[in-house]
């Protein structure tokens, strides 16, 4: 039996013994659970026996394993071996697809995040747009990896998706070429006097490629005063890579900790002396696309103050999930412990709060203004309950926005605000006392009633290609297709 560990929304990492479920006791004939076997298999010969078609046996079982399991938290599931044999393609990082993390959200498809260089991103799909149909093909209520199935293929063949966005009133087709998707987590650049580093997932390689990237930048580069690491719009990975990446700029001390059910179930992952940044400052941008392993990087910095936060509150994912192999190419993902920040935090639906809050353009302030939809673990109707009764933020107004002559289109002025607090050698305060954006007043962000998202959203909007999207976030984890 093999065991992986889950650091992010969509992605494996190696694990020792964290389930053990062969070595559980039987059930008790007496027990009320195994009452409730029986009667599980009641319904089920019920079912077989007097159904309107015959069905198959093996895709209730499946189905109820699922239903079982996703009912624990969002998190939790059932892998047939199809879902599981694409979870290992997945982790593999090479697939032909168009380059998206998607999740189900009452019976639609909503983006998490297009991927870097992907024909998703270059086709201008954005986060928080729901999928509402494939080649002109309603997909809503259908399963969400029958769903995925759909958009992967082979390399150079098309398809089209309808699209329902925040802001337009009519829903609209983009045409899309799958290509392989081949899926290296980091970029690195010069910005200015400051070293940028890009780390859209956390895959097998993503430390090495990370301490390879920044020593070669530094190589070419040593009047490198400083570093920008972009974690907006990253779902997670792997765990172990995600304490590999942070550990590059440590001296020491605690990067995250594990922690069960019972008490002494605690493992701790420690970093080691040597900051590849030799104490430079550096600045990490944020947004509510950075989830999970993102957030133990971007929290482990922040703890240590090693690093300032720039951008947006985090999604807010805080639990770790064992990715057990059952056999025959099955396996169950479960929820098996909360991590925490090296002070002690759990984000859990909370998520990280940047230092410095600025929004890339007024359009995301009014969303987070006016909570037209949500995006965060805290949406989960499921979820796990936040550490100690902490509440996510509501809405509320961003502290800064672009000013109107800025180009939104062309320049991103979350990076740019996050030159400006390396320019003051790291310090947030001074930067935030030298605004370049506005900080708007309540009346230029809250819509007038009758403009909220979902209004626009009602069916016939559009083509019947594009039938209503939900108006009540009900999240599930997201696929990479």
């Amino acid at each position: 039996m093999k065991n992986y560990l889950l650091g992010g929304i969509a992605a494996l990492a190696l694990s020792v013994g964290a389930v053990a479920y062969a070595n559980q006791p039987a059930f008790s004939p007496k027990s009320d659970t195994y009452e409730m076997l029986e009667l599980f298999g009641d319904v089920l010969a019920l079912v077989k026996q007097n159904y309107v078609v015959e069905v198959d046996d093996k895709k209730l079982i499946e189905s109820a394993l699922q239903g079982m399991l996703s009912s624990l938290d969002p998190h939790s599931n059932y892998l047939s071996a199809e879902d599981y044999t694409d979870l290992q393609e997945k982790t593999r990082g090479a697939y032909g697809g168009i380059g998206l993390e998607v999740q189900s959200e009452d019976g639609a498809v909503k983006v998490v995040t297009p991927m870097d260089d992907t024909p998703a991103m270059k086709a201008g799909i954005q986060s928080g747009d729901y999928i509402t149909a494939i080649n002109g093909q309603s997909i809503l209520g259908l399963r969400l990896n029958d769903a995925v199935s759909q958009m992967k293929g082979d390399p150079k063949t098309d398809l089209t998706l309808t699209i329902v966005r925040e802001g337009k009133d009519e829903p609209f087709d983009v045409t899309l070429t799958r290509e392989i998707i081949n899926v290296k987590s980091v970029k690195t650049r010069m910005e200015g006097n400051y070293g940028y580093l890009r780390i859209s997932n956390f895959n097998e390689n993503t430390a090495r490629e990370s301490l390879e990237g920044l020593t070669e930048l530094r190589a070419k580069n040593p009047q490198m005063k400083g570093l920008i690491l972009d974690l907006r719009n990253n779902p997670g990975g792997l765990l172990d890579q995600s304490v590999g990446v942070a550990d590059l700029f440590l001296e020491g001390g605690e990067v995250v900790s594990q922690r069960g059910r019972r008490p002494d179930d605690i493992t701790r992952y420690q970093a080691h002396k040597g900051d590849i940044m030799k104490g430079q400052p550096i600045v990490i941008l944020t947004n509510p696309g950075t989830a999970s392993a993102a957030e133990i990087v971007a929290g482990a910095l922040q703890d240590h103050k090693r690093a300032s936060t720039v951008g947006l509150t985090t999604f807010g994912k805080g639990s770790v999930q064992s990715v057990v192999n059952l056999g025959e190419n099955r396996a169950v993902k479960l929820t098996i412990a909360r991590y925490y920040t090296p002070s002690g935090r759990s984000i859990q639906k909370t998520g990280i709060v940047p230092d410095l809050e600025v929004a890339q353009s007024k359009e995301q302030a009014k969303v987070i203004a006016n909570r037209n939809y949500s995006f965060s673990e805290a949406d989960y109707k499921n979820a796990l309950d936040a550490d100690e009764g902490k509440v996510r933020q509501g809405a509320h107004i961003v502290s800064e926005v672009p000013p109107e002559a800025y180009d939104v289109k062309t320049g991103d002025f979350q990076l740019a605000r996050a030159v400006d607090v390396l320019n003051y050698g790291g310090d947030v305060k001074q930067a935030a006392a030298h605004p370049r954006g506005l900080k708007l007043a309540e009346a230029d962000l809250v819509d007038k009633p009758g403009s909220r998202f979902a209004d626009k959203t009602k069916a016939g909007a559009s083509s019947s290609a594009a039938p209503k999207a939900p108006e009540k976030p009900v999240q599930k984890p997201a696929e990479k297709k």
